[in-house]
């Protein structure tokens, strides 16, 4: 009996939508969160999540055979979904490699494995062009990622590894592998001693603003102050666990770095869309 693989799935984070969609598979995805932004033609889909909640009762009624969720930050919706009779896979993908791994079991469960070993294929030697490009910086700057401002949280797993490939060096290596944002709080005071060369800022669902950055209580010091090297990345491009920070996210991060480098970019590694990277 050929196997039956799944032909209604609900979404409830974008970066899984936006991998069925770069496969060819987005006529798969019935129901996505309501903070997709990537594919846009996915939006016209249902919005049945947030992130930590969901709308049970519709994602009952699209009668989805496959639900894919995200992390303990999802769990009671998992949970209750379960309860509810329903398949679930929840992935927890916190590094590059696991965003590929991510990508490899999501492909196999839609009977896309050929596809996906391309789609990596590509992504593999987007990100060897960036390290190579990277290689020819005349110094590695100093970055901190500020995930978050009140309290100030610094990067997640992923965006530290991404910074590395991109030419830079992050400025709290040590707190990477911490899953949880509590545990990546940082002290001000401590950005100050450790005097970042460039700051990129990405706060989650909120526009950054600079001129408070700039203005911290002994920030003025800062390398990355005095030079004006304090920069936005959206989040949907780089806090994303998926093929949007293997991509636009990294091709930002070092576009930016090769600026405090004082390096030149190829073209090919410009960023696709317009950003406010450069502002």
């Amino acid at each position: 009996m050929p196997i039956d693989f799944p032909r209604r799935i609900v979404c409830l984070t974008e970066e899984t939508t936006e991998t069925l969609y770069l496969l060819g598979e987005g006529d798969r995805v019935v129901g996505i969160s309501g903070y997709t932004v990537r594919p846009w033609e996915a939006r016209q889909k249902p919005r049945v999540s947030a992130f930590t909640t969901a709308k049970f009762d519709q994602i009952t009624a699209l009668r989805p055979d496959l639900v894919l969720t995200f992390s303990d930050l999802q769990a009671d919706i998992t949970r209750e979904l379960v309860r509810r009779g329903i398949t679930v896979f929840n992935f927890n993908q916190r590094s590059v490699a696991e965003i590929v791994a991510m990508m490899r079991t999501l492909g196999r469960l839609v009977d896309a494995a050929e596809k996906t070993e391309a789609l990596l294929r590509r992504l593999e030697t987007g990100l060897e062009l960036i390290r190579a490009s990277a290689a020819q910086f005349p110094f590695r700057p100093r970055v901190l990622f500020e995930e978050w401002k009140d309290p100030l949280i610094t990067g997640i797993r992923w965006v530290e590894e991404l910074i590395e490939i991109a030419g830079g060096e992050p400025i709290f290596p040590e707190l990477r592998e911490h899953q949880g944002a509590r545990e990546r709080i940082v002290n001000p005071d401590e950005v100050v001693i450790r005097n970042p060369d460039v700051i990129v800022a990405s706060w989650c669902g909120q526009k950054v603003q600079k001129e408070a950055i700039r203005q911290r209580y002994g920030w003025d010091g800062i390398e990355a102050v005095k030079k004006g090297h304090v920069y936005e990345i959206k989040s949907t491009y780089i806090l994303q666990p998926g093929p949007a920070s293997l991509t636009e996210g990294i091709r930002q991060l070092h576009r930016i770095l090769a600026r405090v480098a004082g390096a030149e970019v190829s073209a090919t590694l410009a960023p696709e869309e317009k950003c406010d990277v450069l502002n």
